[in-house]
């Protein structure tokens, strides 16, 4: 068994980070203080006969990549095998596991240790995330049989938006929904949007002074699932996604905002259940059912370019809809300092940055063309991408899930 060590009073080691998905199982071995993985795995078609697990070691700046079937093809014994194959390789220590869980609901405001309470009470959330609190709960549950010697914390999705006030996370539905049921807005991406939001206050504190905690950001992660989210001082006031992931932006296959009456309308003309149709809504919609091509907006981007009119029409329904959504949480921050682009598309699209920023010039966003070329990296502040002057200003800045969540279980393994 990998031991775990200290320097100084401060974990120093490596913290075993799992995320596990409806389909999928990633692990990384990450080092808390600087970012360094030493392996990194993905395993792909998990819960069927095809499951694959691919893992990457790196040493001395070197990747060695190598596939492997794994012996079953649960989340849990995927998991199970690569935990074990991992304790066979020369490694750095272990000093605790941190998971990625979804769902918190309103029970956890922050990251936690996890006992057999705590687990009991991810698998109560699992009606609020059918497809992905079971997962994540086996995941766990495997990483202890295996690593039972190690301190393990699950990191929720939703925690960091437990801080939104009242007036923004219920819905104006009859109460018993909210009391019994739990029908309020959660957010998602938590995780991404603490660590984004927290680099950012720290480059524009270190560039010219200023005050996390006045702060208005809105941060919106832009991949294959979007979300935005208004933050003041470092907290979360207000977010798009709701109940789930669903809600708020266009998405690669998510429809995001929809009039629940279409959902009748589909029933009632098709004879599809409700459950199929949420189904098509998450996986058969967003910018692949708009192009009638593609989820990806690197392949819509150069489609585009070439006349394709679907492309053209999901990008630009892309694009207003997330414009709408970074306006709009601006009345929660009550002004805005900095817009803040993160995830795949967000880092990476410039031409999705360009059109965004087009129609946020009201706000006084104006696009410095060639620094969004270069992704801001030569600019001051980092990331910047728009002209500079006294207005807001709008960043890229990448996100490390892995490392806030590596970050938050070291700092529970040393507290503890």
């Amino acid at each position: 068994m990998p031991s775990s060590g200290s320097v100084g009073g401060s974990v120093s080691g490596s913290v075993v980070v799992v995320n596990c998905g409806s389909s999928s199982v990633k692990l990384a071995l990450v080092d808390p203080r600087t970012g360094e993985r030493a392996l990194s795995c993905l395993g792909e078609r998990i819960g069927s006969p095809d499951a694959v697990v691919h893992m990457t070691t790196t040493s001395g700046g070197e990747s060695t990549t190598r596939t492997i079937n794994p012996a079953a093809t649960t989340h849990r014994g995927a998991l199970a095998h690569v935990l074990q194959r991992l304790l066979d390789l020369d490694l750095p220590p272990l000093v605790g596991v941190g998971h990625r869980v979804v769902q918190g609901g309103s029970v956890f405001r922050g990251s936690v240790r996890v006992d057999d309470r705590v687990l009991e009470q991810i698998h109560e959330l699992s009606a609020l995330a059918p497809l992905h609190n079971p997962a994540n709960a086996s995941g766990i549950e495997a990483a202890r049989a295996v690593l039972p010697d190690l301190e393990h914390v699950a990191v929720f999705d939703t925690a960091f938006h437990q801080t939104m006030p009242e007036v923004n996370y219920r819905y104006a539905v009859p109460a018993r929904w909210y009391e019994e049921f739990g029908v309020r807005r959660y957010g998602m991406h938590g995780t991404s949007h603490r660590f984004v939001s927290q680099r950012a206050a720290q480059i524009l504190t270190d560039a010219d002074g200023r005050d996390p905690g006045t702060l208005r950001t809105v941060v919106a992660h832009l991949g294959n699932g979007c979300s935005a989210t208004a933050v003041l001082g470092g907290r979360s006031v207000d977010t798009t996604m709701g109940l789930t992931p669903l809600e708020g932006l266009v998405m690669g296959t998510r429809s995001g905002d929809l009039d629940p009456a279409v959902i009748e309308l589909v029933a009632d003309r098709t004879g599809e259940s409700v459950t199929e149709i949420v189904r098509q809504l998450n996986s058969a919609s967003g910018l692949l059912a708009l192009s009638g091509l593609s989820n990806d907006v690197r392949t819509l981007s150069g489609k585009a370019a070439e006349g394709h009119a679907g492309a053209r029409l999901a990008l630009d329904v892309f694009v207003h809809r997330a414009a709408k959504h970074v306006a709009a949480l601006t009345v929660s921050l009550g002004g805005l300092d900095a817009l803040v682009l993160t995830g795949g598309i967000g880092e990476n699209a410039v031409n999705v940055r360009s059109m965004l920023l087009g129609r946020l010039a009201h706000l006084g966003l104006v696009e410095d063309p060639a620094a969004n070329a270069d992704h801001g990296r030569g600019s001051t502040p980092a990331g910047r991408i728009t002209a500079p002057g006294p207005g807001p200003l709008a960043m890229v800045v990448p996100t490390d899930e892995e490392l806030l969540i590596a970050r938050d279980t070291a700092a529970l393994v040393r507290q503890h």
